[in-house]
């Protein structure tokens, strides 16, 4: 996992950009389309990596495959189903994240089977679009305060028990790290992976 020789960083790149654009992207679409008009106003109606880059949830989506962008703020009030919304535009950007990936997966295999001469590089590219999408998607699906996650649990809980979730963003980030610390996280989140993993080879059986 702490691989850190030049081609590694050069081939994960594109992946943690992209990872984080598509899914930042996708929440401020799916929002301006339910009605509420604030990702617009402030400027993250973009595929611009620079208005949606967190550096240092870049820095620990290279590290341990796990990480965060700058939150999309919207206004509930703007929606004409506030809790449906919500939910909709909170699993839009994991959703986009499976989605990319899945469309990576089917076009290095379309290269592959056509007889494509890919280097190693670039194969590299391609499984780490792949690698950084999936982790993205499923780390934003913990129901922990602020990922999206929590969003939709919140609106799905009695709003006593809603409030109390909430209440838990403020030692979130100490959460956080004490799960990436113990084999609690993996324990979790390697059966989501292979999970994911399960539904692409699924779609892609009549094909291969």
């Amino acid at each position: 996992m702490f691989d850190f020789d030049i081609m590694h960083i050069i081939a994960g790149l594109p992946g943690l950009l992209i990872a984080m654009v598509v899914h930042e992207y996708a929440h401020a679409q799916v929002a301006v389309w339910l009605g509420d008009f604030t990702p617009r106003l402030m400027g993250r109606l973009t595929l611009n990596p620079k208005a949606h880059v967190d550096p240092i949830g870049m820095l620990m989506l290279f590290l341990v495959h796990f990480g965060w962008a700058k939150p999309v703020q919207i206004n509930p009030r703007n929606f004409k189903n506030p809790k449906r919304d919500d939910i909709l535009v909170s699993l839009a950007g994991p959703m986009a994240n499976f989605v990319t990936a899945f469309l990576a997966l089917v076009a290095l295999l379309v290269y592959l089977r056509v007889g494509g001469d890919m280097t190693a590089g670039v194969s590299m590219v391609f499984q780490m679009i792949i690698e950084f999408n999936i982790g993205f998607g499923i780390f934003n699906l913990i129901p922990l305060p602020p990922l999206d996650g929590s969003h939709v649990l919140m609106q799905l809980l009695p709003r006593d028990m809603a409030y109390k979730l909430a209440e838990l963003e403020r030692y979130s980030f100490l959460i956080l790290i004490v799960l990436l610390m113990t084999p609690v996280l993996s324990m979790i989140l390697i059966p989501c992976r292979a999970f994911i993993w399960q539904v692409f080879m699924l779609l892609l059986r009549p094909f291969i």
